[in-house]
């Protein structure tokens, strides 16, 4: 069985916000950010229990935050049995943990 994605509303606005980031640093780095999360997306479909648990998050929660290439931040998702609802596209050094409220939703 497939299981469809469902991206937050927060987390796409993340995304927009750090590819308008980075494609400021340098023109063309923006869509290099979005390919390489596309990738992780694929990835995520295929092996969704390969990323890491995230800490501090309830082992019963199937919580897993995949690297996103090689730029600093991760696609943070949850497990249900019918989707995986993307929480947060989150640096990996700012604020951990600030998208957690999100899993009550």
């Amino acid at each position: 069985m497939t299981r469809r994605f469902r991206t937050e509303p927060e987390a796409a606005a993340e995304l927009g916000d750090a590819a308008v980031w980075y494609e400021s640093q340098r023109t063309g780095l923006g869509l290099e950010l979005i390919a390489a999360v596309d990738a992780t997306i694929e990835r995520i479909g295929r092996w969704s229990q390969a990323a890491p648990h995230v800490h501090g998050v309830p082992r019963e929660l199937s919580v897993h935050k995949a690297p996103v290439g090689s730029f600093p931040c991760g696609v943070a998702y949850l497990e249900t049995p019918d989707s995986i609802r993307i929480l947060a596209f989150a640096h990996d050094r700012r604020e951990p943990g600030y998208w957690h409220t999100r899993l009550t939703k």
